[in-house]
């Protein structure tokens, strides 16, 4: 007998026919002899009108609440879809994050998961129960709800795979699988069988959407299998494994981008040890992740101009620290650009491969894509562009590295 979790995401459970197709396949699973936990989301869409209720009150709603106030929506999905496989005939009840408790830090919106509590639960699957766990929510050692962030419910799904030590963990989403790029802006794009967790970390972080990136690091430090699939289909989806199973003969698994981007650029800074220190102390100090980094010095060596990108929703703030800090700066201009995007090529067998970067740059020069900054690791490339040329660039990388 095998154990697995099932996590269900907004799109699977958003409506209540959705819902009674969900039970379904928990019944055909539980049928074929395995133990059951499932993880779901709130009902697509509620999360966000949740969000815009308290925005109506104000915007510097207080966290604590919030995190009460946004963790009702799994709730509701995760009650409904327990009745709903009552009403399949079987034996289920749901529970939600305190309940159990899973455990987590007080970092409220953005909690970590610390421990699980696993004795109730697992008593009620050994006989034959199918628990039914709200995702995105725990609690924490303050007694108060709290939250774990948007796909945060993806994050559950691996914690208590991890502390029930169950056999595979299984994420339906309305895709099936992962692809190997959105196929909104690219119609060719086609399902990969297989992929890393390294492969999955990147893409995830680079702008796909399948799973949230710090739900697949933590299936990747604890080796836990991952399966992505449809809910909407039967095909087999795809499988995230350890890189040892990896195929190093195809260079690129995938081609990822983000809109989501600005970039910043202090010209003329005293070119001396520290600056690039006090430039980006008070942006950590608030929170805002820096992405790229890019320094130019003069030809005499005494000035500089530092460029570096951030999310578009941290750029005013970012400015203001920085022209604040002005005086200590002592930089001649500050220009900004938020009309960017990130194009990504990621894949584990470039680390085997050469020429992989030459052949990137050179396919967006042919189609007349400027690029304005790049950043690399060892199996991805990343290069920033004018945001309008993101479906010509995408497009363009998928074909030229045979992905279509």
């Amino acid at each position: 007998m095998k154990r697995l979790v099932l996590k269900f995401g907004g799109t699977s459970v958003g409506t209540i026919e959705k819902i009674k197709k969900v039970a379904n396949i928990i019944k055909k699973k539980f049928s074929e002899g395995n133990e059951i936990i499932v993880i779901v989301s709130a009902m697509a869409g509620a999360t966000d009108l949740l969000k815009e209720k308290s925005n109506l009150i104000s915007n510097n709603f207080d966290n604590k609440e919030l995190d009460v106030l946004l963790s009702s929506g799994e709730q509701v999905s995760c009650s409904l879809l327990s009745g709903a496989i009552i009403d399949l005939g079987l034996k289920a009840r749901s529970w939600l994050g305190w309940q159990i408790p899973i455990i987590t830090n007080d970092n409220y919106t953005s909690s970590q998961i610390m421990k699980i509590k696993t004795d109730e639960v697992s008593n009620f699957i050994s006989n034959g129960g199918i628990a039914v766990i709200a995702g995105f929510q725990g609690i924490s050692i303050e007694s108060r709800i709290t939250t774990l962030g948007r796909g945060g419910s993806d994050l559950s799904a691996v914690a208590v795979a991890k502390f029930f030590q169950t056999d595979s963990c299984e994420i339906y989403t309305d895709v099936e699988g992962v692809l190997t790029t959105d196929p909104s802006i690219n119609e060719k794009a086609k399902k990969i069988d297989k992929i890393s967790y390294e492969e999955m970390l990147e893409m995830a972080s680079l702008g796909a959407k399948v799973m949230q990136p710090n739900a697949v690091q933590a299936s990747m430090i604890d080796n836990i299998p991952i399966h992505v699939r449809s809910t909407f289909s039967e095909k087999a989806g795809t499988k995230i494994i350890s890189d040892s199973e990896i195929d190093y003969n195809k260079v690129v698994t995938g081609v990822a981008y983000s809109k989501n981007n600005a970039k910043v650029s202090i010209i003329g800074v005293v070119d001396k040890p520290g600056v690039a220190a006090d430039i980006f102390e008070p942006i950590g100090k608030n929170n805002i992740n820096i992405d790229m980094v890019i320094q130019n010095t003069s030809l005499d060596g005494k000035k500089a101009n530092i460029t570096f990108t951030i999310k578009r929703e941290d750029l005013k703030k970012t400015l203001g620290l920085i022209e604040k800090n002005k005086q200590k700066l002592n930089y001649n201009k500050l220009i900004h650009d938020d009309k960017l995007a990130k194009v990504s090529i990621i894949g584990a067998g470039m680390q085997a491969n050469s020429g992989v970067t030459h052949k990137m740059f050179r396919s967006l020069a042919d189609e007349k894509i400027n690029i304005l900054a790049i950043s690399t690791s060892e199996i991805k490339i990343s290069v920033l562009i004018r945001e309008n040329l993101t479906q010509k660039a995408v497009k363009t990388l998928h074909k030229t590295f045979k992905l279509n």
